[in-house]
């Protein structure tokens, strides 16, 4: 079956060929983009969908959440709020709370967020393990997660559990864990920060998780300067996320690994070698009252970023990347366009799905194009401005996600 989308006022498609359109239209085929042009010209299609003038933008991609979990941690919160530093032991509540809960509950509470995620306009999304911190807990979650998301990521390097020796905690991370987790995820990660990682065992986590076959992320510079953003470079890591505070060193090395690689127009693909995309998460960063990340200074170095929600339960405990693209529009001084295509095809760079189809078979996402997957995100206004200049209001009018009507 085929779709005909008409009578968009604004097609913001972060695709280097088709910019942004004025009164355009977009033909859905199954699950893929079949046509893009003015609306006078669209064809004949199957169903249609008159969008009236309303604004349409990919499906945000959001490339950094935690959504296996159980419990609760507002207490935390409100003793954040009133003034007590934060501090990464505020995740053993929810391994705790994870490990106590079965996997129906588990599941359950994972495939709520993920369709309040959809509700908001996000199409594509990955998640973490990282709340189980042991063999059969991560195993576990990293199954729901493969399950749940678009792509799924292990975390056993979050935390070291209490009474845990670090050392030994990390072998574990490095052995018998990502032997069990290694069927059901792409991705590994570090937590690379004090009170978590130090830049040794982060080192021997993202050796054994990249031997494994794995992608590497880290978690990095999020509560002091740090090794974070220097091992993901070295590792050649698709992201480093939170990057709050930076030495000029650590904007150079992340702008110097984008230096060989040049998008290619019409496309959305890329020449030469990719870099290390910096994921910023303003909403963990307004909620933990960190800096804001400098995500103007790394854009104006030449460095790719993401925006991503960093959904969780204790520091950033929201789906709504809308509001991470309003954040980063009135507060960290990026462009609407910028910002909208930070939280698009800058998450879609940062899990290697910004072009082609890959080897197992899933079509490009964060633009829209031609051949790409058909994730569409109408607003209730006529142009993506209005995210930033209406702050606080639902503005999400229709979802397309692979093709299907999500909402």
């Amino acid at each position: 079956m085929s779709e005909l989308i008409t009578n968009i006022g604004e097609l913001m498609t972060q695709d280097h060929e088709q910019g942004t359109r004025r009164n355009a239209a977009v033909v859905l085929e199954g699950e893929r983009i079949a046509w893009i042009g003015d609306a006078v010209h669209a064809p004949a299609a199957d169903t249609g969908t008159d969008a009236q003038g309303r604004a349409v933008l990919p499906g945000w991609v959001d490339s950094h959440s935690h959504l296996i979990f159980a419990g609760d941690r507002t207490g935390e919160f409100e003793a954040r709020m009133a003034g007590e530093s934060y501090s990464a032991g505020g995740i053993a509540v929810s391994v705790d709370a994870t490990r106590a809960t079965g996997d129906y509950d588990l599941t359950r509470l994972a495939l709520g967020r993920v369709a309040e995620a959809v509700a908001q306009g996000t199409t594509y999304l990955e998640t973490k393990t990282g709340y189980g911190l042991d063999v059969e807990h991560e195993a576990r979650s990293a199954r729901i997660a493969a399950g749940i998301a678009d792509e799924a990521t292990y975390l056993g390097a979050h935390l070291v559990p209490a009474g845990v020796d670090a050392d030994e905690y990390t072998e574990l991370v490095c052995g018998e864990m990502l032997q069990a987790v290694r069927p059901y995820v792409r991705w590994a990660d570090v937590f690379c920060e004090t009170g978590a990682f130090t830049p040794e065992q982060s080192r021997r986590v993202l050796t054994a998780c990249r031997d494994a076959g794995l992608g590497l992320r880290v978690h990095g510079n999020q509560l002091g300067p740090g090794a974070g953003v220097a091992l993901a470079v070295e590792f050649g890591a698709a992201s480093v996320d939170h990057v709050n505070y930076l030495t000029d060193d650590d904007v150079d090395l992340l702008a110097q690994s984008w230096s060989g690689w040049e998008a290619e127009p019409g496309t959305g693909a890329g020449t030469g070698e990719r870099g290390t995309v910096a994921t910023v998460l303003p909403a963990c960063d307004l909620s933990t009252r960190q800096p804001l990340a400098p995500a103007r200074r790394l854009l104006d170095a030449g460095v790719q970023v993401a925006i991503a929600s960093n959904c969780n339960p204790g520091t950033s405990y929201t789906s709504s990347v809308a509001y991470c693209v309003t954040t980063a529009v009135l507060q960290m001084r990026l462009s609407v366009h910028e910002a909208v295509r930070a939280a698009t095809w800058g998450g879609a760079l940062a899990l290697h799905r910004e072009t082609g189809v890959d080897e197992d078979g899933r079509r490009a996402v964060g633009s829209i194009a031609v051949g790409h997957r058909a994730d569409l995100h109408m607003l209730k206004a006529p142009s993506a401005t209005h995210l930033a200049n209406r702050p606080g209001i639902p503005l999400t009018h229709a979802v397309w996600r692979a093709g299907a009507r999500a909402l």
